[in-house]
């Protein structure tokens, strides 16, 4: 399955345990906003946004990063 880097960007500064939740991704704090970046094929980006989710946390946006797939990455797929 084809993998891309994506941007997951979430209300706020998540915590702790958030960012445990999200270990293997990095994690970069905004004023405003958390975003979520790393290398994910289809699955592991659903598992990511079914995370985000659950833990209660305020979606802002999703994006591909342009130009940024990698076919010889290791995705992130934690379903």
């Amino acid at each position: 399955m084809a993998t891309h880097t994506y941007e997951i960007r979430v209300v706020g500064s998540i915590g702790p345990a958030a960012r445990e939740a999200f270990s293997g991704m990095g994690i970069e704090l905004e004023p405003a906003a958390t975003v979520l970046c790393g290398t994910l094929d289809q699955d592991g980006l659903h598992s990511m946004l079914d995370r985000v989710r659950a833990l209660g946390l305020e979606l802002i946006d999703v994006r591909q990063a342009p130009g940024a797939s990698d076919p010889h990455s290791s995705p992130v797929s934690e379903s």
